[in-house]
């Protein structure tokens, strides 16, 4: 059979990486290298085919060992690895520095050559199973499993009553008819096939194939005039209007025509504090409580009583989601009411006349390979998130609630 160079070394680089041969240069190298690098084989008690399962207790020990031969001076990564576990074991640490004492004494007892070969097996050894961070471990099968699924379940009383009970469940579940599943996946291809890049077209073009950002520019979030494909998206659902910050906006803009903004900035508010930091969860609680649902808010929400009290009694101990009933109360309504008298609005259909229908370009390769050479990278990330966070203080502080008894005490000042 014959065997190419590339393969020996792809197969010698697997014998590195799997600890049954070791290097003795370049520890940290699991690489099988095509130069003069010498390599000796592992001794059979360290090959993983021994299903030895490396125990922290262990990996302890060799490092205590470690350091008392080298006399504190390890490597950064096992340093590291050494503070974690004194931290990790600290209830049994004066057992693995005994054990590394013993060990270590039991080794200066053998010949040198022996003791020297001895470390350098058991160093490979942990360097296949504690590698350095950021590197490539070919041991790594994940978060160990408590439970093994090929063992086979021991038959009991209990485990058929939980099998008798999770059928009874499932017979009583409601089911949907297939032709009624398949129904509303037609009718949702249908719907968004336009809008799919895989099934049309993009226009005026694909950025990654033509290397042309007229599209991105075109759909920026709070670009000021849309394309009509994305205000089109805007009248499928509520959520694909107030996914688009954009779509958001104009919302935004009837709703203060009809002085009924309340309902939307409640629900914008929920999700700031869904997914906002810890640290600022309950100074955000107090605020929405004081703004939204306390009696005679500035902004006060008609929601049911049992919904404002479950969330009142909620804030008192605030968490992300202490608002999910409320914010979904409130977005069923503007789902049921408020978007349909928006998508019938002059506000809707002047967005929609003003929207642009961007022509195709029809790049020559001539121009794609121009395109190529004049790629520019984007707006950084970051640029975007301060653009962002300036225009949300902006219509904070433009949409923010005006206090009536405030103004009718200063008109009377001033009388």
């Amino acid at each position: 059979m014959k065997t190419t160079t590339e393969e020996a070394q792809a197969f010698g680089t697997m014998l590195v990486a799997y600890g049954y041969i070791y290097p003795l240069q370049n520890h940290k190298k699991l690489v099988m290298c095509n130069d003069s690098s010498l390599y000796r084989f592992q001794t059979p008690y360290f090959w993983p085919t021994q299903k030895w399962v490396p125990d922290d207790s262990d990996y302890a020990i060799y490092l205590a060992k470690r350091n008392i031969r080298k006399k504190g001076v390890l490597e950064p990564y096992e340093q590291a690895h050494y503070s974690h576990l004194h931290e990790w074991l600290n209830h049994k640490w004066d057992f693995i520095v005994m054990q590394a004492a013993e060990q270590y004494k039991a080794g200066k007892e053998r010949k040198k050559p022996d003791r020297v070969v001895f470390d350098c097996q058991e160093r490979a050894y942990w360097m296949v199973n504690r590698p350095p961070r950021c590197a490539h471990s070919a041991m790594d099968c994940g978060p160990e499993r408590l439970i093994d699924p090929n063992t086979d379940e021991k038959t009991t009383f209990d485990i058929y009553r939980r099998k008798n009970m999770f059928y009874q469940q499932a017979i009583m579940r409601s089911k949907v008819k297939s032709s009624v599943s398949l129904g509303a996946l037609v009718k949702y291809i249908t719907t968004y096939k336009n809008h799919d890049p895989l099934l049309a077209s993009c226009l005026p073009s694909n950025p990654w194939q033509t290397d042309h950002d007229a599209y991105w520019t075109l759909n920026m979030r709070r670009v000021e005039v849309p394309t009509k494909m994305r205000v089109e998206r805007w009248s499928f659902s509520l959520f694909e209007l107030l996914s688009d910050l954009r779509g958001r906006d104009d919302f935004k803009i009837f709703l203060k025509k009809e002085f009924s903004g309340e309902n939307l900035a409640f629900w914008e508010a929920a999700e700031e504090l869904k997914w906002g930091t810890s640290s600022s969860m309950s100074t955000k609680a107090e605020t929405i409580f004081k703004t939204f649902l306390a009696p005679g808010a500035p902004r006060w929400i008609n929601i049911d009583g049992r919904t404002m009290g479950l969330t009142v009694k909620g804030l008192e101990h605030p968490h992300r989601y202490v608002l999910e009933a409320a914010q979904t109360h409130v977005f069923l309504l503007m789902k049921k009411d408020t978007f349909f008298r928006y998508l019938k609005s002059p506000t809707y259909k002047d967005i929609q006349k003003k929207a642009l229908n961007p022509e195709p370009h029809n790049f020559s390769p001539a121009n794609l390979e121009q395109n190529a050479l004049n790629r520019s990278p984007g707006i950084h990330p970051i640029i975007l998130w301060q653009q962002e966070e300036e225009e949300k203080a902006k219509a904070a502080a433009a949409s923010a609630p005006v206090d009536v008894k405030a103004m009718m005490s200063k008109i009377d000042r001033k009388k």
